[in-house]
């Protein structure tokens, strides 16, 4: 069935060339044209990339910290104990604690975007293995979200730090900005991000890496990127 799309929406898809791999100053130009939501979109970035997840090292995941953050104000929950509660307190943590958070995570409180933990705390949060690690908040020390520095974690993440990790269909999926941010910060936001995928091949991985490249706001139609001038973009 057809999915039903506003007048808003099909105005904003004129702006958008659907046939075209468009460069990368264009598509950032272009796409916040596109705004169409009552609300501060976010500027969302979709990669399909070459390599298959099933083998460990081409799992690719990570984290970035964006020169300019992406605009949200991420609500952390660090699981940890003793006087770390406090340091990831005062280090902007929204919620700090142990049991009682794993407990109520077992009960199905998910108010949060980010979990953070030091490592003495992994055994037990093992048991949220099902209920994290299918929405992908699951700690993780390479993404930076396990680590005895829980206060310096939780500050480089509320200052824009970055997390993501290729699903099993080889796709990442991304926030840089909101709509509202300079077109210049959007880019160098951009950049940043791709530099370090890039950085990522596998040497194992056959074929083209970046297989597709899109650029869109939360509401609005997708913009295909030329993977090719994306590469020599970021040089």
């Amino acid at each position: 069935m057809a999915k039903h799309r506003g007048k808003k929406y099909i105005e904003a898809a004129k702006l958008v060339d659907s046939t075209k791999l468009y460069d990368v100053k264009e598509a950032l130009e272009t796409v916040v044209k596109t705004k169409t939501a009552n609300f501060l979109e976010t500027v969302e970035v979709a990669l399909r990339l070459g390599v298959d997840p099933r083998h460990a090292n081409q799992q690719i995941r990570g984290t970035v910290v964006l020169p300019h953050g992406t605009g949200k104000d991420v609500k952390i929950l660090a699981i940890t104990q003793g006087e770390n509660i406090e340091k990831a307190l005062n280090a902007g943590a929204n919620y700090a604690g142990a049991e009682e958070y794993i407990e109520k995570i077992q009960q199905g409180w998910l108010d949060f975007d980010i979990v953070i933990a030091t490592p003495d705390m992994m055994p037990k949060l093992g048991r949220l293995g099902r209920i994290l690690g299918t929405k992908g908040l699951m700690p993780n020390p390479k993404s930076g979200t396990v680590t005895p520095n829980i206060e310096g974690a939780v500050s480089e993440f509320k200052k824009g730090k970055l997390a993501f990790r290729v699903d099993k269909l080889g796709s990442i999926h991304v926030p840089i900005g909101k709509v509202n941010f300079e077109d210049e910060k959007i880019y160098e936001n951009f950049k940043t991000f791709m530099a370090e995928i890039i950085r990522l091949k596998p040497s194992d991985a056959k074929g083209q890496y970046l297989k597709t490249v899109a650029i869109s706001l939360t509401m609005g139609p997708g913009l295909k990127l030329d993977p090719a001038l994306v590469v020599k973009e970021i040089g």
